[in-house]
Parts: structure tokens; C-alpha cells; sequence
């Protein structure tokens, strides 16, 4: 989650250093580039020519005395990235107070039923707002943080007293839902409504009896996606046109023409017999996420790997000297 601890900014003058900075680059679009080493085979290993195993390792008992508790949170949200970000509405029990609040401690677990879990700082005696109205309500929505609203995300996370609306000091539009009564964000391609599934408090290792975090499991009960990125199955959000190009091999079409409106893009293509009309989308998501101190990541390329078959392999000759049965150490 973003916590005080988080927010701590390391530069003196981050005014300054933000000027220091290149702009942002509105230009970069999402596109594929292909895997660094093309031509891997089964058993290779890592695609560095063994530079890794050149290097050593230090070992670090989270315990070990004189090691405050922050350290391996600094570690941690350092090493496990990039993370998503839940971008968390919820509404008091009474109906007469709302939370948004921004937690990089989420994850989707399953998809049937549609599980989500979210982490929080602290136990239930001193659970702050978000939590405390999960609790009480057992109902929230969780909205995905893209680039156009990057900023207003990240303001919802200001230390502001207890009864200070997050929404007017973002200034971010709450949006109705069906299923629950606090508002899901309507600037946000995609969006849950959540109804709590359960909850574990868990206890310091370093401090018994001290209660340093909750784990709360949502079950999604209605998702919205905005309609220019969603595919007409209605099962898909890419990244990109590209991307569905890519999929259906339609690179290789000689590309006829093509017409825009706003964000979804039709492209007449050269087939065998004759021409078709492919519709595709441009960039929507544009999802941001979660790295070390105040860092956030952008996500504007990527690739794509094929799960191996194990038989197609093997009948390959990929397999030969590899087949061993698991032994110690492996």
C-alpha cells in the first residue's frame, strides 16, 4: 500500500529534480519487440552468458537483531515490482463518509470466482479508513490507475484529517455502481465492484502481539470497462492494436486503408478472395504501477513467450540429455 513510509520524498528539493527531468513522452506507444535471445533452447539457462553467476549474493534474516521492521519493507517494495496498483473507493457504514485510497499491496488470485486481495499496514484496532469501512461494509471497488490520471492517484494518497474527502482533493468523478453503494472512479478504464470474501490479521514475528497487517480477499461482483478498450467479446483489454494485429498474423496483410474515431481504429486488409474490415484498438489502458520508494512504472512494451509442450519438445530433439529425474538441490 502507499503509506507514510512510502511517501517519505528522498530528494530535498523535488521540485528541482522533477525540472532536472525529461518530459513525459506522450508519443510512446505500446509496440512488441522480440525476446532478448530469440533462439534459447531447453537448458540453456539464463540468457546472460553466466555474468550472473559471476556475481555474489548476501543472505538477510529479516529477524536479525538490531533490523527494524521498515527495512524489509524497504526491500521488499524494491524487489517485488513492478505491482499493481488497486485504486481503492469505499463508504462508511452510515453512508455519510468516503475513502479513495491507492494500495500497491493488490493482486488478482482467481478468476472463478473473481478473487482480489489487498493488503493493508497496521491491524484492525488502528485500521484507517479504508479498511475500517471494508470491514463494516464488506463492500468496495477496486479501479486500475492508468497514466491520464496518474497524479489525481497519487494525491488520494495525502495524509489529510479524518473527514476530508479524497475525491474533492483529487478531483477525480465518483461514478454509481450496481451491486455496491460506494463509488467506483470513472476516469478508470477498468473497475470492480467488490463485496469482502475474508480477511487475515497478521502478527509481528519481531514484536509478539504486535498486529502489523490485514489481508483482505474481494470477491468481484460486476467489472466495467470503458467501451473503446474492450474487444466485442467482451473479454479482452490489449495493450494495444498492435497486439491484436499480432495475434491473428494480420501483420502480414497488405493494410488497404485505415479510419480512426477516437481511440478505435478499423483497418481494411488485403485476404485471399478479397478484403476484410479488421477493428483494433489504439492504447486505453496504459495501466501504471508500483516500484521501489516513490517510484512509478509505466508498461509501454513488451513480448511474448509460447508455453513450451513437453512431447513436441521431445520430439524435437530438445529434450535429448536433459530428461533426468528430480534429485536433491533441484
Amino acid at each position: 500500500m502507499l503509506t507514510s513510509q512510502s511517501t517519505e520524498d528522498p530528494h530535498p528539493d523535488f521540485a528541482k529534480v522533477q525540472a532536472s527531468r525529461p518530459d513525459w513522452r506522450h508519443e510512446e506507444s505500446w509496440h512488441f519487440t522480440k525476446t532478448i535471445d530469440p533462439d534459447w533452447k531447453l537448458g540453456r539457462g539464463a540468457n546472460d552468458g553466466g555474468e550472473s553467476l559471476k556475481k555474489k549474493h548476501v543472505e538477510i534474516d529479516p529477524y536479525e537483531d538490531g533490523r527494524p521492521a521498515v527495512f524489509n519493507y524497504k526491500l521488499l517494495i524494491s524487489a517485488i515490482i513492478p505491482r499493481p496498483i488497486g485504486f481503492v473507493s469505499t463508504m462508511s457504514k452510515d453512508g455519510r463518509s468516503t475513502n479513495l485510497a491507492p494500495f500497491s499491496y493488490t493482486q488478482v488470485i482467481n478468476h472463478d470466482p473473481p478473487l482480489f486481495t489487498i493488503g493493508f499496514a497496521g491491524g484492525f484496532s488502528n485500521a484507517k479508513d479504508t479498511l475500517a469501512n471494508l470491514a463494516n461494509t464488506k463492500e468496495c471497488t477496486i479501479n486500475i490507475v492508468s497514466e491520464h490520471f496518474l497524479e489525481a492517484a497519487n494525491a488520494s494518497s495525502i495524509n489529510a484529517p479524518h473527514g476530508i474527502s479524497e475525491w474533492a482533493l483529487c478531483g477525480l468523478t465518483p461514478a454509481p455502481c450496481t451491486d455496491v453503494k460506494c463509488s467506483r472512479v470513472k476516469e478508470a478504464v477498468f473497475s470492480v465492484e467488490g463485496k469482502l470474501f475474508s480477511t487475515q490479521e497478521f502478527e509481528s514475528r519481531a514484536t509478539p502481539g504486535k498486529k502489523t497487517g490485514v489481508l483482505a480477499i474481494v470477491e468481484g461482483t460486476r467489472f466495467w470497462v470503458r467501451e473503446d478498450a474492450l474487444n466485442e467479446d467482451r473479454n479482452l483489454i490489449d495493450p494495444a492494436g498492435e497486439a491484436i494485429l499480432d495475434r491473428l498474423h494480420l501483420q502480414h496483410l497488405s493494410i488497404r486503408s485505415c479510419r480512426k474515431r477516437n481511440t478505435k481504429i478499423s483497418l481494411t486488409a488485403a485476404w485471399p478472395g478479397g478484403y476484410m474490415l479488421i477493428p483494433i484498438f489504439a492504447p486505453v489502458l496504459r495501466p501504471m504501477s508500483r516500484l521501489g520508494g516513490i517510484m512509478y512504472g509505466r508498461t509501454v512494451e513488451g513480448c511474448e513467450l509460447p508455453r513450451p509442450g513437453y512431447e513436441e519438445k521431445k520430439k524435437e530433439g530438445e529434450t535429448d540429455g536433459l530428461i533426468k529425474e528430480k534429485v536433491e538441490g533441484q
